[in-house]
């Protein structure tokens, strides 16, 4: 599969801790077009881990990407064939992680420093595989905050690599005083930099990342760029995904309520608990499904309260759907009361 054959015009992010394989199972109901991606796992999670609990997923999935994690040019092509013959659809290589811990290993935004490694790591894997190999990255790090210094990365990885698509968080990291959650927020934002990018580029695919929060957001950046991949606004407020195959790739919606996805969710659920699988391994990603709506915090407090219970089964998302009633109707005005 060729990069082309693969649509990044829109992208949920890969999220630690959330974007798990119950959760992006819950996302292509709301979404048959939207590019998904895993958790960043590391080479040596899947070399020396447990590599099926780290790949597995559901077809149901697809379109799918792995992100890897690691600086190893083998590891990471041994890593990326293993993906591909597991039936991802492309390798995504982190360079924009700001983690301490991956600093350590050599792991995310800190290989930005070291352009002719992320060059080499990807040109192995592409070696090993046919399915695309992308690169995620920030626009700059510590004191490498310049467009030039952006250009000379991007250059020098696609110049030593065939990678086509870069997908670009339009914040630099502070590698050193902030933590990652302070890097998703602190460092300001610079679409135009992303946007300068593209221009210096047109031959790359240029995706753009960072404080996007609406899908109108995303359709004036899509004006500039080739994609937008949406992070946190995605996973919090996930109804949104159902506009997205209409909206952006033109194509019918794929739900048309929070509670026919909520049910079409259920027969998921009941194989994964016959599995063992704990409820709120699953109902954690609901929790922002009636977000801004009448009953929400009802239906998020059901399911916060009552999944971890002894026995708890689907009858505990069916008492939560119902209890997201329908507003009160209005007083009439006293002129219509006269």
């Amino acid at each position: 599969m060729t990069t082309s054959e693969l649509s990044h015009r829109f992208c949920v992010a890969p999220m630690m801790d959330w974007t798990d394989r119950h959760c992006r199972f819950f996302m292509r109901l709301l979404s048959r077009k939207a590019l998904l991606y895993t958790e960043m796992v590391t080479t040596g999670a899947i070399l020396h881990g447990d590599q099926h609990r780290h790949l597995r997923f559901d077809p149901f999935e697809q379109p799918l990407a792995l992100q890897l994690g690691g600086s190893n040019a083998s590891e990471l092509a041994a890593c990326a064939l293993i993906a591909e013959q597991s039936g991802y659809r492309e390798i995504n290589l982190n360079v924009g992680c700001p983690s301490d811990r991956v600093q350590n290993h050599m792991i995310g935004a800190c290989l930005m420093a070291h352009a002719p490694l992320v060059a080499d790591c990807v040109a192995a894997m592409q070696a090993k595989v046919k399915i695309p190999v992308t690169v995620k990255c920030r626009i700059g790090i510590d004191q490498m905050d310049s467009d030039q210094e952006l250009a000379a990365f991007i250059n020098e990885v696609a110049t030593g690599s065939a990678c086509r698509t870069f997908i670009v968080h339009a914040r630099i990291a502070i590698l050193q005083g902030l933590s990652p959650k302070e890097n998703r927020e602190i460092p300001p934002l610079n679409y135009p930099r992303v946007h300068w990018l593209k221009q210096q580029f047109p031959q790359l695919e240029i995706v753009i990342n960072g404080g996007i929060r609406s899908l109108d957001e995303a359709a004036q950046q899509l004006q500039q760029v080739d994609g937008v991949m949406m992070g946190r606004e995605a996973y919090q407020n996930p109804w949104m995904l159902h506009e997205v195959d209409e909206r952006l790739f033109g194509c019918t919606a794929n739900v048309q309520t929070r509670a026919s996805t909520l049910q079409h969710y259920y027969d998921y659920i009941e194989r994964q608990l016959t599995e063992g699988v704990p409820l709120h391994h699953m109902t954690r990603h609901l929790l922002g499904l009636f977000h801004g709506q009448y009953g929400g915090k009802v239906f998020r407090r059901h399911l916060s309260d009552m999944v971890r219970m002894q026995g708890a089964g689907i009858e505990v998302l069916q008492e939560a759907l119902a209890s997201v009633a329908s507003p009160p109707p209005r007083p009439l005005a006293d002129t219509q009361l006269s």
